[in-house]
């Protein structure tokens, strides 16, 4: 395999492989909650309310927003 390309594959395909370990592990976790006779308390459930919202604000992002290769908001001001 040529390493010289790996970082254009993993631009490409890595968002997607996150994504699907989110998606199944937050399966997993609701699953877990629904399907189990133990009563689980409220603070349990904050890390997955955060991690959905978390999810949920990444996506709210343009790509061209967070990528400073392509717009820096530094260029055309003085640095404290």
């Amino acid at each position: 395999m040529d390493t010289a390309n790996l970082p254009a594959v993993w631009a490409a395909v890595g968002p997607g492989i996150a994504g699907a370990v989110f998606g199944v592990g937050w399966w997993f976790w609701v699953d877990a909650v629904v399907c189990s006779a133990a009563a689980v308390p409220f603070l349990h459930y904050l890390p997955g309310f955060f991690a959905s919202f978390a999810a949920i604000m990444f996506n709210c992002v343009k790509r061209e927003d967070a990528n400073y290769n392509y717009y820096s908001p530094y260029d055309d001001s003085e640095w404290r």
